[in-house]
């Protein structure tokens, strides 16, 4: 991120959850028998697409079974989900959908609902907002009589939907609406933009006429019945015009010669024309969306610093980030952020490292280390999850991927099988899938990153010195994470760790599940006799003796040396290519034709970790490649730049390469991996144009050169993707949420006036009375370190609160941040 950028305030969005179910969809307009339909689900930001499930054959109540997880990056009103229906045609027709706004989402964070599906009506398909600028004037008429008018002045929109991909051609008209009148008027029609500037005004006269003696006041009857009405329409030409909504302004809002200016979001027509739940059926959704307002940097610091000198407090328990930990419930949402911070920062080896030598103390058998869901655990397996994304892929994803599209049965419980199949094929077809993936793992520690080998390392050495009598349990600290962990969890839901789009069908996740087992039985460390008793199914036990050779556990113990020793090593370079991210996008021609022929066309993008290339359609020879080691930067482009929206560039040795995702989100997500894989390239630019080259100059900056440096700083790439100052407001929330406020200080006080006898009894300090058991969550060694951390955070917090108190009271209603929401017919 720019420097620029640590000053400003910005607001943090991302989406969570699962369409489930739907259950009795009705019928849809067209040919489909009300038996045949073959749904699927999408979630649309506004009128916006971001995300599609499978299509799923011939129910009217499907089980869809998708989870989702993506950042929203960009404001929005409303959050939708579309049911459709494939014809005979293969033409999509909505069924119905779920519209909830942005403001109604905190309603059903967290839990399952099933909302009841709406009509898919046009007028109801809106987004955007409009700035309108009015006046209630005092004018005097030909024959010298006073009267009124109002002057209203649209500005500009922003925000305006996509037509069929493209940007619109919007225009606006403009009605003074009441009783026995509708005065209307029409702006000229902007091309090819979704954020136009209109910049005019019209005026409409009040008829009602008086001396100039009377006082200047429009009557109350008359002022509830009058009404400034925007419509803002998609102009169609031949067709006719498409409806992009619309808002109402009370004329008794205005005050004589007083001008409100303002922003109003669009609302749909007649709201939307709710129709019953009953007719459509219903949809059972799970969502947590979430917002993090991120104050300037050095609002920050005081918790930043706290935080980050947590592996240097003694004991650790005492630290801050161990104190949040174990103060917060929701342990999950907690840690995340504070790896990430810890990371940033190349803090998190020592941090782990204590935290993780405090549960061996606690841990008595060795057969029983790392097993539990405790802090150090919760730490490593999101350090993984984020530093190892690249090192799964390159993994396990080939192998993936050919499991799922060979769709081989592997079905060898007695029970489950098919009628017509064969145990002793199944079992084959299992064995080999399960010697691939083995040997994908064992042979892949060249490219386990460096961070978590420190980890292992650090781990291995830890053990050993808890448990020195056991040879064994150097090799069962490593493997209960990068086995149990990693690689067993990410072959089981592939879908989860990014190396597959969807879930697999329930064949292919029976397969995935029984790989699942063995890979997670051969590589936990311990004899062969206890490896064989973890199974309690026969038909696993059975087929896990033909693993039951010497060589396995050599190549186990290799692995584990390889990934845990004190040799350093490098990637051999050998490894294949693997396909990070691909996907239909619209690529602008490279310049090499005439002005007028620079279009626009739909290509396929490949990303792998070695190169970048586009195809006319997937499957087919590249049209152009990029060398990834060749990319410089990889920004946003402006969408005045081409008049599109969510475009990026990839700059490089050539040209730009100038591409249109299909959303927001797709756009994100090509900005995030191809950053990523191209962050410690050797040349890369600390500027760069965010318009483009044409008529002779740069459209940004009207530098004229082409080869002029940028005109913007690029963003900086941090490998752990949230800037630490994300990390420490998402870490802000959920210890606001909690809490962290009198009531902990209070029982951490008792606790700490208990364990250093100062006083026999609680009446030095009346805290809420507390079970024994709620005492036990909190870990202390050291109280009167434990109880000054626990002042520090609460005084940082206190501070932040009045810091978002601040900057809450100045919002200001009506703003281009805060729209007003309009009033609808």
């Amino acid at each position: 991120m720019a420097e620029d950028d640590d000053a400003k305030i910005r607001i943090l969005q991302s989406l969570r959850g699962k369409i489930c179910e739907a259950k009795n969809l009705g019928s849809v307009s067209g040919p489909n028998r009300q038996r045949d339909l073959c749904t699927f689900c999408t979630i649309s930001l506004d009128q916006e697409e971001v995300f599609r499930t499978k299509v799923f054959d011939k129910s009217v109540c499907p089980f869809y079974g998708e989870d989702f997880y993506f950042e929203i990056p960009r404001p929005f009103q409303c959050l939708s989900f579309y049911v459709y229906a494939k014809s005979v045609f293969q033409r999509d027709l909505p069924v119905g959908k779920v519209s909830i706004r942005k403001d109604d989402l905190c309603k059903y964070s967290g839990k399952e609902h099933w909302f009841g599906l709406q009509t898919v009506d046009p007028n109801s398909e809106v987004q955007g907002k409009v700035h309108l600028e009015m006046r209630l004037s005092e004018v005097i008429t030909e024959n010298g009589s006073t009267g009124q008018h109002i002057s209203v002045r649209i500005i500009e929109c922003k925000e305006l939907p996509l037509i069929s991909g493209q940007n619109c051609d919007p225009y606006a008209t403009v009605s003074l609406v009441g009783p026995a009148r509708s005065d209307q008027k029409k702006t000229k029609v902007k091309k090819k933009t979704s954020n136009p500037h209109f910049e005019e005004t019209f005026f409409f006269e009040v008829t009602r006429s008086y001396s100039r003696r009377t006082q200047f006041n429009v009557e109350e009857e008359d002022i509830e019945k009058l009404e400034i009405k925007v419509d803002l329409w998609n102009n169609e030409n031949l067709a006719q015009d498409v409806f992009l909504g619309e808002t109402r302004v009370p004329v008794k809002i205005l005050q004589s010669d007083h001008i409100h200016k303002a922003w109003y979001l669009l609302q749909p027509k007649g709201n939307g024309n709710k129709s019953k739940s009953d007719d459509l059926g219903s949809l059972r959704l799970k969502l947590t969306y979430i917002e993090d307002t991120v104050l300037p940097s050095a609002c920050y610091t005081p918790l930043c610093t706290l935080l980050l000198k947590s592996p240097d407090v003694k004991p650790i328990s005492a630290s801050a980030a161990h104190i949040l930990g174990d103060i917060c419930r929701e342990r999950y949402e907690v840690v995340l952020p504070m790896v990430r911070l810890l990371l940033h920062n190349n803090r998190f080896v020592p941090f782990v490292s204590a935290v993780a030598a405090l549960e061996l103390d606690n841990t008595q058998e060795a057969n029983t280390i790392f097993r539990g869901n405790s802090l150090a655990t919760r730490c490593i397996d999101d350090m993984m999850k984020i530093v190892g994304k690249n090192y799964l892929s390159v993994t396990l994803k080939p192998v993936i991927d050919e499991i799922c599209e060979s769709n081989k049965t592997c079905e060898i419980d007695p029970i489950k099988l098919k009628e017509g199949d064969n145990v002793e094929v199944n079992k084959e077809n299992l064995q080999g899938y399960v010697q691939k993936v083995f040997s994908s793992i064992t042979q892949s520690s060249s490219n386990c990153p460096p961070l978590m080998c420190d980890v292992f390392r650090s781990l291995r050495h830890l053990a050993c010195k808890r448990f020195p009598g056991d040879p064994h349990v150097q090799y069962s600290a490593v493997s209960s994470f990068v086995f149990l962990r990693f690689f067993a969890v990410a072959v089981l839901s592939p879908h989860s760790f990014q190396l597959r789009s969807h879930h697999p069908d329930p064949e292919i996740s029976r397969t995935l599940t029984l790989i699942s087992k063995t890979i997670q039985t051969l590589g936990s460390w311990g004899s062969l006799s206890k490896k064989l008793s973890s199974f309690k199914e026969t038909y696993m036990y059975d087929f896990f003796k033909s693993f039951q050779e010497e060589k396995c556990i050599e190549k186990v113990k290799k692995f584990l040396d390889e990934i845990s020793s004190n040799v350093s090593k490098e990637s051999s370079g050998l490894e294949d290519a693997v396909v990070l991210k691909e996907g239909e996008v619209q690529k602008r021609a490279q310049g090499r034709k005439p002005p007028g022929m620079k279009t626009f066309k739909k290509r396929w993008l490949r990303l792998t970790n070695r190169e970048l290339s586009y195809h006319k359609h997937k499957g087919k020879d590249a049209d152009r490649t990029i060398n990834v080691k060749n990319i410089r930067a990889v920004e946003k482009v402006d969408e005045s730049a081409f008049n599109r929206k969510n475009m990026f560039q990839v700059v490089h040795s050539e040209k730009p390469l100038y591409v249109q995702a299909g959303n927001c989100v797709e756009a994100s997500e090509w900005l995030e991996v191809l950053s990523q894989v191209s962050r410690c390239n050797e040349g890369r630019l600390a500027t760069f144009h965010p318009s483009n080259y044409t008529s002779g100059a740069w459209q940004c900056c009207q530098s004229l050169s082409s080869n002029a440096p940028g005109c913007k700083p690029c963003t900086t790439v941090n490998c752990f993707t949230h800037t630490a100052n994300e990390a420490v407001t998402s870490l802000y929330r959920h210890v606001d949420k909690n809490q962290l406020t009198s009531e902990h200080l209070k029982l951490h006080f008792v606790m700490f006036v208990l364990s250093t006898d100062a006083c026999a009894s609680l009446a030095v300090y009346q805290g809420p009375q507390r079970e024994p058991e709620e005492y036990s969550k909190f870990t202390i060694q050291e109280p009167k370190e434990t109880f000054h951390t626990l002042k520090q955070l609460r005084n940082i917090m206190e501070e932040l609160q009045r810091q978002h108190n601040i900057r809450n009271d100045v919002r200001q209603y009506g703003s281009l941040d805060n729209p007003i929401v309009g009033k609808t017919s």
